[in-house]
């Protein structure tokens, strides 16, 4: 880390990681990794650690109970992950906010949406619409363009100092209002 001024921490084990990768190697790679990385920048006194993170890591809290009204999702919302890409993601955001607290070091996370294609989450889904179809209906409420996460990167290098530490997600902006929440799910299923 000499002569480094600022971390973006992109690296990490990914969601289609789940099936070809033990969960050993997601806790080595997206938590011990982080920590290895903060501890050196924190030693080198770097001006900030922006730290990528995901929207995965909401997991289940995404979906909401049968019959209640669509989630809102907030920086606000608590993490509720549903596989070990999320939970080591989620343990490596307050391993960043802890080096925040206990070394000083300047942390940002942001909960980023898909940013590149991959299939659609839902076996019933991929069953019963084309591939372009769930991209197109992904973009409206839940994809970002790699144009905004790259901002929100910038952003938060430039912001990070002044923040100290902050969580924030990055994601599509939704055409829908948080009162929409109640009619956007009335038959149990995403809009």
């Amino acid at each position: 880390m000499d002569g480094i001024d600022a971390v973006l921490h992109t690296a990490t084990l990914h969601k289609p990681h789940v099936a070809t990768h033990s969960r050993q190697a997601f806790v080595d790679a997206n938590i011990t990794g982080t920590l290895n990385l903060l501890d050196a920048a924190a030693q080198a006194r770097v001006r900030a650690f922006v730290y990528t993170s995901t929207t995965s890591a909401f997991g289940d809290a995404l979906t909401p109970r049968h019959a209640a009204p669509s989630t809102w999702i907030t920086e606000e919302v608590v993490p509720s992950p549903k596989n070990i890409y999320g939970v080591t993601k989620v343990a490596a955001e307050d391993l960043c906010a802890l080096a925040q607290r206990s070394q000083g070091l300047p942390c940002v996370v942001l909960r980023t949406s898909r940013f590149f294609p991959e299939p659609d989450d839902d076996p019933s889904a991929r069953e019963s619409y084309s591939d372009a179809n769930l991209k197109a209906n992904e973009f409206l409420y839940r994809r970002v363009d790699i144009e905004d996460v790259v901002s929100a990167h910038l952003c938060a290098l430039e912001r990070a100092a002044a923040i100290g530490f902050g969580r924030y997600v990055i994601s599509a902006t939704t055409p829908f209002r948080r009162e929409d929440a109640e009619e956007l799910r009335p038959d149990g299923r995403y809009p």
